[in-house]
């Protein structure tokens, strides 16, 4: 088990959890050298995004504990700068809508990955997911960023336009993940399962 954690693509991801507080506590400190270090953090761990599944596919290192952590520390990442976003006024008004549909989303899939494992069945992660998170992640790096630059419009105009793109997906996603969830489970004592959602 401590072989599997200290792979370089698991120590990566779990860097983009571990991450999480820090980004938050630079977010809220006073001046722009502090939003600059929380909006560099973030970026860098949205980049770990990458890296781990490309080092765990070029050096065979897929495992199991890979598999069950990425989505995972994607959906902390994604769901707590979001809560932050939101609480400091950054997403407000109708875009709050936004961050509640993507939030929901990351519940409900969450809920079905789990209740699937139980019956020892899984729900992979889609090529269109990975699509979905890189979309939050663009929002989220221009709306921080609009929080060093408050009068560079373009900037939380762009996070807001991205935030809404992300939704969409986030719906398209849901929906094919729950589709394909609730026919396995419903198929699950005949064991014929469909193809994954890819």
């Amino acid at each position: 088990m401590y072989r599997m954690i200290v792979m370089l693509p698991n120590l990566l991801t779990l860097s983009r959890i571990f991450s999480i507080p820090f980004i938050v506590g630079c977010f809220y400190m006073d001046g722009f050298l502090a939003h600059l270090m929380a909006t560099v953090l973030f970026i860098i761990a949205c980049l770990t995004d990458f890296f781990d599944g490309y080092f765990a596919r070029q050096w065979r290192q897929v495992s199991a504990f890979g598999r069950f952590l990425d989505p995972v520390a994607d959906k902390l990442l994604i769901s707590t700068i979001l809560l932050m976003l939101s609480g400091v006024g950054i997403i407000s008004g109708i875009h709050l809508i936004a961050a509640t549909i993507i939030l929901a989303r990351e519940v409900i899939v969450s809920g079905l990955r789990e209740f699937m494992s139980q019956m020892q069945m899984i729900l992979p992660v889609t090529r269109y997911a990975k699509w979905k998170t890189g979309m939050q992640m663009a929002s989220v790096s221009c709306l921080l960023s609009s929080a060093m630059f408050p009068d560079v419009v373009i900037l939380k105009n762009a996070g807001i336009i991205l935030l809404w793109l992300a939704v969409i997906m986030t719906i398209f996603t849901g929906a094919r993940y729950l589709r394909f969830g609730i026919v396995r489970i419903m198929d699950h004592p005949k064991k014929q399962y469909p193809p994954s959602p890819n």
